[in-house]
């Protein structure tokens, strides 16, 4: 029985997500159903002939990505993440951040915020910015007498800036997903993340206004808590290293690759002032590396899978039931959300958008900026992280922190009011889009 497009696109997705929830690697469930897709599309019932033609396909589409430039950022920005982590720059970021605002109520928190917001524009990846911030804050706030359930909430819900924050890895594979300017969604994010940092760090002094029981204020005499001049510079350079990127970027000195490279070199420099020898700098890169190399497969398969549902007309199935049942724009947004969120509780981000973003940006291009739309779903499925049961940013914080007796429920209480805060910057550019394309319109 020969079976319709709509059969076998279908079916290669149903198969995919039970693949994908039974285990299988994400990459290879993508490759296989793509590969067999295709086959069975293209085969037109031979076979072999569609096998020829898959296999073909699968060649151009791994010459023709990557040998693109633009998957060497990728692997820069975490080479520069890692470089900045290990070689304790980031520690020292936290102190100085935190010696600044002495006379803002929940000073720790409020400062773990700002670091990650800081951390974030340097390395753009949340789940380092939680593991990194789970080590260096939370113990500072536990052994000050900040609440548990408080300060665990604060590293896992600020932790999110580093997706909306650029440069971001997840702006980038959306950037080459979606076939959109990197250097315009790295721009679009400026502003939405910091209204997004600004929110948190309001929530957390009123909150410490409110019950002050939640951060004990203290005086700070503790030689652990003195800056040394080493620190101050060290902070002073991650400060400079990140108007270095990102004013090369906007000023259009750079290509978001190139200034990828200057800052992995800049991140590299520091870390060698800092005392990183030779083997340190090697396991950074081989560390680097063993991250970069599943999410440059993954791009692949991805794209391999994109090109299968194009060619089967996944798009315009969707589109045509959303038609059908007369959705409308609001509809489909809301729709759109539910899915994030779903797919945010078992999925980590960067599979959400290799899945959906291929279906969903040309659904929305008629009626949603596709520079704000980048910014809207990152902020989704980013809270999508926070969702219980299987938030992977609250279950890396735990893994992260030495605290066993810190619960994944206390951690989740904890993120709620950052989720809320979130999905309330997500629905500003949703009603003002403005917010997101404002400054690449003016810069670009």
């Amino acid at each position: 029985m020969e079976l319709d497009q709509n059969t076998i696109m279908i079916g290669m997705f149903v198969i995919m997500l039970i693949g994908i929830l039974a285990g299988i690697h994400i990459g290879f469930a993508f490759g296989m159903t793509a590969l067999v897709g295709n086959i069975l599309v293209f085969g037109d019932g031979d076979l072999q002939e569609g096998f020829d033609i898959a296999l073909s396909g699968v060649g151009s589409v791994a010459y023709e990505y990557l040998r693109s430039e633009v998957f060497a950022t990728i692997p820069l920005f975490m080479l520069l993440g890692d470089f900045v982590n290990k070689s304790g720059s980031a520690r020292d970021l936290y102190k100085l951040i935190n010696h600044g605002l002495k006379a803002i109520p929940g000073r720790l928190a409020v400062a773990t915020v700002a670091g990650n917001a800081v951390f974030a524009a340097v390395t753009g990846v949340s789940i380092a910015a939680a593991a990194a911030f789970s080590r260096i804050a939370y113990p500072q706030m536990r052994y000050h007498g900040y609440n548990r359930q408080f300060a665990l909430g604060s590293v896992a819900g600020s932790a999110c800036l580093g997706m909306i924050i650029p440069p971001s890895v997840l702006l980038i594979v959306w950037g080459i997903v979606a076939e959109k300017s990197i250097a315009a969604l790295f721009i679009a994010g400026a502003i939405p993340g910091l209204i997004l940092a600004t929110f948190f760090m309001i929530y957390i002094a009123v909150s410490v206004k409110l019950k002050p029981e939640l951060a004990p204020t203290f005086e700070e005499d503790a030689e652990q808590n003195k800056l040394t001049k080493a620190e101050i510079a060290s902070g002073f350079g991650i400060g400079a290293l990140i108007l270095l990127v990102l004013g090369g970027i906007w000023g259009g000195l750079f290509t978001p690759t190139e200034a990828g490279g200057v800052g992995a070199a800049g991140a590299m420099i520091l870390g060698i002032l800092k005392g990183m020898r030779l083997k340190q700098l090697a396991i950074a890169v081989v560390d680097s590396g063993k991250t970069a190399a599943p999410i440059m497969f993954l791009l692949l398969t991805a794209n391999m899978y994109a090109k299968f549902m194009e060619a089967a007309g996944m798009s315009e199935l969707i589109r045509e039931t959303f038609a059908t049942y007369n959705f409308g724009p609001v509809g489909i947004i809301v729709i759109i959300i539910l899915i994030w969120l779903l797919l945010g509780m078992i999925l980590d981000s960067i599979s959400i958008i290799l899945i959906t973003v291929p279906i969903f940006v040309p659904i929305t291009a008629g009626f949603f900026d596709q520079i704000a739309f980048g910014i809207f779903g990152i902020l989704v499925i980013e809270a999508g992280l926070l969702t219980p049961p299987f938030g992977l940013l609250v279950y890396t914080v735990k893994g992260s922190i030495e605290d066993r007796s810190a619960t994944l429920s206390e951690i989740f209480k904890g993120s709620v009011p950052y989720w809320m805060l979130m999905l309330i910057v997500m629905l500003m550019i949703w009603r003002w889009p403005v917010i997101a394309t404002w400054l690449p319109s003016m810069m670009l």
